[in-house]
Formats: structure tokens, sequence, C-alpha cells
């Protein structure tokens, strides 16, 4: 029994342990900045990693077409059986030495062995192009274009990220707040209710005025509801970015400003012009539409190389020679392919490669004239929340000081019960506006800054 008891208090101590060390973590956690939830995000993005991983394949294929320009080793080893040693036959004949005595001579017919039934023959053979018409030039240019193309859509998915980040970050401070004016409105109206519930106690008011009150509390009672789903709907999408479980808690620092932007439109619109990746991107892929071109035209020349081979042979595996044959040769030889003629094929080729080049100085040009309005629709709407911002502050501090008269004249029985709730309306409009302007705010200088290509890894604003 001792040793039981002894052991259950191990028990005991341990959990109590835990869950004191459990306790203190849970009170000491470090709510995350904007610059750490970004990190998290980048750090745990597979779509970060499915770009970086094109990058990798792109830069393989840039490296690939690199080749192009080297020489080509190449080596073969061959083993070839005969039926029989091969044999040279002489037909033999009948002639006559001249002289002053002719001498007639015959020579009977006679078959003599030329070589072997077993052959072992070992090549090595180098070939160099030495002019394809630009060709290879035009190939390794498209592949490196193609590996500058990966790199930017890397940026472009690690500015889209960004903002996706920074946009669900505010949206939980806009959600917290007004979740915070859901509650204080609530209280608020509680406090009505019951003052109205007092007054009506001792027949003050009538009936009407206390059920205007419970209803005004059960709408704000709805309005808590759908500001907490909206706080629990933002965490999840931030918890989902971050790639976290997505019910964890979350705790993050405030970081809602109205810290004036003053960049003009014309500047924020060059800026975009000269940062975004997907600009540069298609400037890129129209080089490289160029570059094809140049490809298929250099079907119009003759392909001409080097080639060197050097070849041994044996009767044995060791290809040391025979009596029949040299252990080894050698040569060099210059050749020069060309197809004149192919039924337009190669005409064809550059036609659809200069449709694709017009398609893509297309693109390219609307590309242009679409972040230009992005970037003006966003810089107008954060301006618009800048202005909000200082309207809806001054209305708050309006709507607060007329529900502190409204309440004041019903304590005093000089105003009505629907005074008091009309203020409080309007109180609570006032500081949801004004909140929902703050966050509009940063979450329209958010999307300007990607707008303009400089959205910032570090969360840096």
């Amino acid at each position: 029994m001792g040793t039981k008891r002894w052991f259950l208090r191990g028990v005991l101590v341990t959990l109590i342990a835990a869950t004191v060390t459990a306790v203190h973590a849970a009170e000491t956690v470090k709510p995350l900045s904007l610059s750490e939830s970004i990190d998290l995000a980048l750090k745990r993005s597979v779509l970060i990693h499915a770009a970086r991983e094109g990058v990798k394949g792109a830069e393989a294929q840039r490296k690939e077409a690199f080749t192009g320009f080297l020489p080509k080793f190449s080596t073969s080893y061959s083993y070839t059986r005969l039926n029989d040693d091969p044999t040279v036959t002489s037909p033999g004949g009948s002639f006559t030495f001249p002289g002053p005595s002719p001498i007639p001579v015959t020579i009977p017919p006679s078959t003599y062995q030329a070589g072997t039934k077993e052959n072992y023959n070992w090549n090595v053979e180098v070939r160099q192009p030495l002019f394809a018409g630009g060709g290879i030039l035009a190939s390794y240019d498209a592949s490196r274009l193609g590996s500058e193309i990966a790199r930017l859509e890397e940026t472009a998915t690690v500015q889209d990220l960004v903002q996706e980040v920074k946009i669900a970050y505010f949206n939980i401070l806009k959600a917290g707040r007004i979740h915070a004016v859901a509650r204080q409105s609530i209280e608020r109206l509680t406090a009505h209710r019951d003052t109205a519930q007092g007054y009506y106690d001792v027949g003050i008011i009538p009936r009407n005025d206390l059920l205007y009150a419970e209803v005004e509390l059960a709408n704000g009672r709805q309005f808590l509801v759908r500001a907490e789903n909206s706080l629990e709907m933002a965490k999840s999408k931030f918890n989902t970015l971050l790639r976290r479980e997505i019910n964890a808690p979350v705790e993050i620092e405030d970081a809602l400003n109205d810290r004036p932007f003053t960049k003009p439109l014309d500047g924020c619109i060059a800026a975009a012009m000269e940062n975004r990746p997907e600009i540069r991107s298609y400037t890129f892929r129209l080089e490289q539409a160029k570059n094809q071109v140049k490809l298929a035209r250099s079907e119009y020349y003759p392909n001409v190389g080097l080639v060197g081979n050097y070849a041994r042979y044996g009767d044995t595996p060791g290809v040391a020679g025979s009596p029949y044959r040299d252990q080894e040769n050698w040569y060099v030889m210059a050749v020069a392919n060309w197809n004149f003629w192919e039924w337009g094929k190669t005409k064809s080729r550059v036609e659809a490669g200069l449709s694709r080049e017009n398609q893509t100085a297309d693109i390219l040009t609307n590309i242009r004239e679409q972040i230009a309005l992005e970037v003006k629709n966003a810089w107008i709407l954060l301006h618009e929340a800048g202005t909000q911002i200082h309207v809806a502050k001054k209305a708050t501090e309006q709507a607060e000081e007329n529900f502190r008269i409204n309440t004041e004249r019903y304590r005093e029985q000089v105003g009505t019960s629907t005074d008091v709730i009309d203020a409080q309306t309007l109180l609570t409009k006032a500081k949801a506006d004004h909140d929902n302007a703050l966050g509009d705010y940063s979450i329209g200088r958010a999307k300007l800054e990607r707008a303009m290509g400089v959205a910032a890894p570090d969360g840096v604003e």
C-alpha cells in the first residue's frame, strides 16, 4: 500500500507541474507582429516552395541549353562473331612471260584467310558544332530568359502572399475592434434596459418603452454574434495563410494606423511600371518570343560541324589488333547538313513565331494598362479611407457627447427612451465606421504597395 501511495503522489505531482508549466506558457505567449507573421507565412507556404521549384527547373533548362555550344562525346563497344573466318579467293589463271623464249605460266586458284570470326570494336567520337544559323544561341537565350521569368514569378508569388497576410492581419484587428464596439454597445443597451426596467417597475414609463429597450438589446446581441463570427473567420483565414491549425488561438500586435501616404498618383504609377514583376516577366516573354523566331529562322541555314573519331579493333576483348587488321585508326571530318527544301515548313514556323511575338507584345501593353488602373483605384481608395477616418473620428466624438446628453436627459426624465436608443445606435455606428475606416486604410495601403510592386516581405510598409 505504501508503494502504491507514493506512486500516486508522484503522478499527482507530475500532473500539477505539467499544468503549471502549460498555464505559464500560455500566459507568456508573445503576440505575433506583422513582420513575424509574414516571415512564418513565407517559410511555410507551399506556393512559395512550388515557385522556387519552378526556378530550379528553369535554371536546369538554361544549363541544358548551354551544352549546345559544347562538344559532344560518345563511345561504343561492339562484338561481332562471324559464322566462318573471312577469306579472299584468287581465281588463278595462265599467262606467258615475254622474251626470246616465251615461258607459259599457270597459277592455280587459291583461297587466303582475310580475318577472324571473333571481332571486337571500340569507338570514341567527338562532335563540335561550328555554325547553326544562330539557332544554338537563340535557344540558349530563350532558356536564360525562362529562368529570369521563373524568378519573377517567384517574386510575384511572394508579393501576393505578403499582401494576403497583411490583409488577413488587418482584418483580424478590424474585426476585433468591431467586436469590442459590439460588446460596448451591449453594455450600454443593458444599462439602459436596466434603467428602463426600474422606471417601469415604479410606473414612471409605459411598458412600450421597456419593450423597445428589450428589442434593441436583442438587436445588439445579434450584432455581437455577427462580430464574433467575423473575428473568428478572420482568424481562420490568418491561420490558413500561416499553415497553422485552423482553430489555433491567434494573438497579434495592434498595427492599425493612419500614417499619411504622401506619394502622388503619377509617382505610384511610375513605380509600378518599374517594379511590378508581371511587367518585367512579360517583357522577358516578349524577348523570349523573339528568340523563338530566330531559332525558327536558323533552319534556313546549313549546320556545320567537326567530327573526330578514334577506333580500336581486335580479335580479343582487349582490342589489341589482329594479324589481318591494324589495332587503331582515327579521322577528322568536317560535315555540313542543309535541308534546303521542306515545302514551306520553316516559313510557316517563322510566321507562327512572329504571331506569338505580336501576341505577347499586345498582352504586355494590356498588362501595363491594367496595372496603371489597379494603382489608381488603390490610390483613390486609400485616400478615401484616410478621409473617412477623420470624418468618423469627429462623428464619434459628437455621437459620444450626444449619447451622454440624452442619457442624462432620460435619467432626469426630460428625454425619452427612444432618444437614448437612437443616440446609442448613432454612437455604435460612428465607432464601427471609424474602426472600419482605420482597417480599410491599412488594407488599402497593403493593396497599393502590391499594386506598385513594392510589397515588403519583412512587413515594413
